[in-house]
């Protein structure tokens, strides 16, 4: 075991005795460092490692602070089953809906059959077999578009499609344009690649074409990532006419694009910005929001020409799609369980989104009634990173704002809530509970 953990192990006990109270903010890493006599290199992997383990919360430079946990062994994750007051997870976000295993496991027993099954435990290309293709394009398709079947291809996961793409389309040290505030895994992404992300500002409508078009002009952009469908963190959806404007500057720019569609399943039926530039736009989409985030599949849809590159970026990194997973996602979706699912999916959002209108009425909450999440913009005094230590020492897991910014300097005092993963009492029971915190601190004037 690496020094870094018997540090974290001494931190976790510190952490389950009570002497690192819930809400507590640890030392900077450069400081933390310098009172172990370590390197700082060390000290963010003692930390990595205390967030990994469900321990602390926040960004490393504006705060980290130790979450509230559930009785039991030091470094149990907040994920973990718990006692009747754990604490609720509003970071994570895979929505589940009422009766799906239930659903699903019907599907599943005639895989488990020695012959089928022998089938598939075998492994999977990345272009996966000619039924996946149509079941996935059947799946993804639109009123105005539908995805040629050749031109799909399949990972474990989508954030492994993204991975994939932007591997195969832009060189260490390219430069990719982002929304303002992203995804966070696609900076983690970008950072292993050795990608920039140039952030790129927005208006109600979606992405500005100017603000592309500034940037490319700057340094050419390798490539362009987009959420324009149900925007994560802030539910925004891209209209039709400015995707029809972005789709006209990528043409003319010959600029490649990444759309990712992962939770376009929760709205109105529209056409992606595939339809518009379908030689630019790779499409990346999945199971897990769909279905399950333990048995997925990551959908690539493709332009014809890339094909081959995309695929040999996909086995490379070693991002193919499971078989088993591949063959329960064709019955799934030809059997109608994913249309199901969907439905039911639909309906428990706009149940959970009426009780976040009615327990942060008042607040600047951004969110749309068909996400599974909302951008909460935090009353003042509250920061970003001492509202999810509060949070924290209420038994409250939030995504502090700073996760999502691009730009380290323009970090928003917000948190996304994820509204998905809790039980819908215990989703209104912290919502309320978040409500009163923030609303004590506002009328306290004296700062946090």
């Amino acid at each position: 075991m690496g020094d870094y953990r018997r540090i974290a192990d001494r931190i976790a006990d510190d952490i389950a005795s009570g002497r690192l109270k819930p809400g507590q903010r640890l030392p900077p890493q450069r400081a933390f460092a310098r009172r172990r006599g370590i390197a700082s290199s060390t000290a963010g992997r003692v930390y990595g490692e205390l967030v990994r383990r469900g321990l602390v919360v926040g960004e490393v430079g504006r705060g980290t602070y130790v979450r509230a946990a559930p009785d039991g062994p030091p470094g149990r994750a907040l994920a973990e089953p718990g006692p009747a007051d754990a604490p609720v997870n509003l970071e994570l976000n895979y929505p589940s809906a009422p009766g799906q295993p239930e659903l699903l496991a019907p599907v599943l027993a005639p895989l488990l059959r020695p012959d089928v099954l022998a089938e598939a435990l075998l492994p999977a290309a990345a272009t996966g077999t000619e039924s996946a293709r149509e079941a996935a394009a059947t799946l993804l398709a639109t009123p105005g578009w539908r995805p040629a079947p050749d031109r799909l291809l399949f990972t474990g996961n989508a954030r492994q499609a993204i991975a994939a793409v932007l591997a195969s389309l832009v060189r260490p040290g390219g430069r990719v344009g982002v929304e303002q505030l992203t995804y966070p895994l696609v900076k983690e992404i970008a950072a292993r690649l050795g990608i920039t992300l140039v952030p790129l500002a927005g208006d109600a409508a979606g992405l500005l074409p100017e603000a592309v078009a500034a940037a490319h002009r700057t340094a050419p952009l390798s490539a362009l990532y987009m959420q324009p469908t149900l925007h994560n963190p802030t539910s925004l959806t891209t209209s039709r006419a400015r995707l029809l404007q972005l789709a006209r500057l990528v043409h003319d720019l010959n600029l490649p694009v990444v759309e990712d569609r992962i939770w376009s399943f929760l709205h109105e039926p529209g056409d992606p910005l595939a339809a518009h530039a379908p030689a630019l736009t790779h499409v990346v989409d999945g199971l897990s929001k769909r279905v399950a985030p333990g048995l997925t599949v990551g959908f690539l849809v493709v332009p014809p020409h890339r094909v081959g590159a995309v695929a040999g970026a996909v086995r490379s990194g070693g991002w193919s799609a499971g078989r088993f997973a591949l063959e329960a996602a064709v019955r799934w979706a030809g059997e109608g369980t994913v249309a199901r699912l969907v439905a039911a999916k639909r309906a428990d959002a706009a149940r959970r989104q009426k009780i976040l209108a009615e327990e942060l009425a008042g607040f600047a909450v951004r969110s749309d009634p068909r996400a599974y999440f909302a951008w909460w913009e935090l009353p003042a005094p509250w920061r970003a990173d001492t509202f999810t230590g509060a949070a924290a020492a209420h038994g409250i897991a939030v995504t502090p704002g700073p996760a999502f910014a691009v730009a380290p300097g323009h970090t928003p005092d917000a948190v996304r809530l994820g509204l998905a993963s809790a039980p819908e009492p215990d989703l209104r029971r912290a919502l309320r509970t978040l409500a009163h915190v923030a609303a004590r601190r506002a009328g306290d004037r004296t700062g946090p």
